[in-house]
């Protein structure tokens, strides 16, 4: 199957090493992004050199395309893949929520969207207690201030994460509110939300903690066939501390398991 990547940073370029190095059944063909020169440079002693292309030519190049661009860009990517048919991996959970009519175009189309989670677990069993009934999810995310510098709802509501000394609850609403509000950072909100009881009825909490170098999420979750509580601190990258290590890791999970005999999990 050929690969493309759409977003040559934080994630795809780890995804794309990944590809060279070997992952049976998959061959990297092409990559998208909006700097071809850098994109270029970028592949120099870190995979064989192939052709950077724009989205249309990607759609036709590739069989899976994986999508790591900022949110603004997601819908330039997802339309041409799953207007073609493609299988479309993406850690953009936030973009989904954004357009959520591309599910229409891959199931009209024949295409396929593998929304990769590696950077929160337990997914496996909120998609299991869903099909029961879930009374209830509720999702606390604690970053380092420096990870959520940025973020939409911080500048709209004036608020400051400088020179904390303590934890400071910075967002408590829904997982789509806070996708809406913290797009760089949340993306397993929605994910969650998505595999859960959907992201309007998912709680959310986002702290702002000083004393982590980490970023935080933990989930509870009430269900008439289950009662349980994960935790998870992700290593954040050094590219980019809104961005745990374990995200790119979850998107090559996603594609070794298109090819691999044994699939563990749902």
């Amino acid at each position: 199957m050929k690969v493309g990547i759409a977003g040559f940073g934080t994630i795809g370029k780890p995804v794309a090493a990944a590809l060279h190095r070997g992952i049976e059944g998959l061959e990297l063909v092409a990559i998208c992004s909006r700097d071809r020169e850098k994109a270029k440079r970028n592949m120099d002693g870190l995979c064989e050199p192939v052709p950077v292309v724009d989205p249309p030519e990607l759609a036709e190049l590739c069989d899976v395309i994986v999508e790591c661009v900022p949110k603004a860009a997601f819908r330039d990517i997802a339309e041409p893949a799953l207007n073609s048919g493609r299988t479309f991996i993406t850690v953009s959970g936030a973009g989904l929520l954004i357009h959520p009519d591309v599910v229409d175009i891959a199931r009209d189309n024949g295409g396929q969207i593998i929304l990769a989670t590696g950077a929160l677990l337990g997914l496996d069993a909120v998609r299991a207690a869903a099909e029961g009934e879930i009374h209830d999810v509720t999702m606390i995310t604690r970053k380092p201030p420096f990870s959520l510098n940025g973020a939409p709802y911080l500048k709209e509501n004036d608020i400051s994460i400088e020179n904390l000394d303590e934890p400071l609850k910075v967002f408590e609403g829904t997982a789509r509110e806070g996708a809406a509000g913290f797009p760089a950072n949340v993306n397993v909100a929605a994910a969650l939300g998505l595999a859960g009881i959907g992201v309007d009825r998912t709680k959310l909490e986002i702290w702002a903690d000083p004393a982590l170098d980490r970023n935080t999420h933990r989930i509870e979750v009430e269900a008439d066939s289950a009662r349980f509580s994960l935790s998870i601190e992700n290593v954040p990258s050094e590219e980019n501390p809104g961005t745990g290590k374990i995200t790119a890791l979850s998107v090559i999970a996603a594609l070794r398991g298109l090819t691999v005999p044994l699939k563990v999990g749902t």
